[in-house]
């Protein structure tokens, strides 16, 4: 089952075209729904202006040698690794979220356009990988939906409980799930079970990228922008206006400020009893 393409079997009833002007269609919907954000929202041109306003506070140039190593490292750290997330549970839900779908939507294409095919001389890599796209999807949705987001200590929700922030999680899940049980069915002789779970997947997919505007989807564009964007007010010394970032052991910061030695240590003085107050814990 997992080494087969599910969709050749598929074109008995849908011929490939239709299902290849469906993936064109999705990718239209994200280009537009990304760029409606962009504009309802004025994220490019806020964007615009506080770099601006970074350039003008910079207290050095930062180089395009540097530029390009902080790229290199936005890439690996933000990106690749999500290193931003100082949760760990978070940090592997979301790398399992985000390397699942990218697994899954890539060989949904290359499975798709590589029809019609002969299964006999169809490659059982991209299939399999299909399949794992989707596991990965389901193992790091389900993950952050029943551990991280119903944290009711932090934000008080219970897993029932749907709004319409959750619509990209949502319609990511039951996409990924829908796809694994319409294989299986599939390759168990079919059925209307298995009708139903090829609607059911079509119909999340379609919710999940005809939805960009109102969903979190358009945010994995903007992520590494603004990331990239962070290192260089580091780099230039204008930190988004925020004061310098001091090591307070250092004997010049602590000639600087002849106060710090009074708040270090485990029991600093006039610190009040929030000192001991618990270790913050959620995300």
């Amino acid at each position: 089952m997992i080494t087969s393409n599910p969709f050749a079997e598929l074109t008995a009833l849908i011929p490939p075209y239709i299902m290849q002007a469906y993936v064109v269609l999705m990718v239209l919907l994200v280009i537009g729904g990304t760029l409606l954000d962009v504009i309802h929202k004025k994220s490019a041109k806020y964007f615009f202006e506080n770099a601006q306003k970074a350039k003008q506070a910079a207290k050095r140039e930062v180089g395009a040698g540097e530029k390009i190593g902080l790229a290199v490292s936005t890439v690996a750290n933000e990106v690749l690794t999500s290193g931003e997330f100082d949760n760990p549970e978070r940090r592997v839900s979301h790398l399992f979220t985000m390397y699942g779908f990218v697994i899954f939507a890539v060989t949904t294409a290359v499975l798709i356009f590589s029809l019609p095919a002969a299964e006999t001389g169809a490659s059982t890599l991209v299939p399999l990988l299909w399949h794992l796209g989707a596991l990965m999807l389901c193992i790091g949705g389900y993950w952050f939906w029943f551990k991280i987001r119903v944290d009711v200590s932090a934000e008080g929700h219970r897993w029932y409980e749907v709004s319409r922030a959750d619509l990209f999680i949502v319609s990511l899940i039951v996409m990924a799930t829908f796809a694994l049980i319409w294989s299986i069915l599939q390759s168990a002789g079919g059925g209307v079970f298995t009708s139903v779970a090829l609607v059911l997947f079509i119909a999340a997919a379609t919710t999940l990228f005809s939805t960009v505007l109102w969903s979190k989807f358009a945010h994995m564009f903007f992520k590494p922008a603004a990331a990239y964007q962070k290192r260089i007010t580091k780099a230039d010394g204008s930190r988004e206006n925020l004061p310098d970032d001091y090591t307070l052991t250092d004997p010049d910061v602590q000639a600087k400020f002849p106060d710090i030695p009074e708040y270090m240590g485990e029991n600093p003085p006039n610190m009040g009893l929030g000192i001991k107050r618990e270790a913050p814990h959620h995300y």
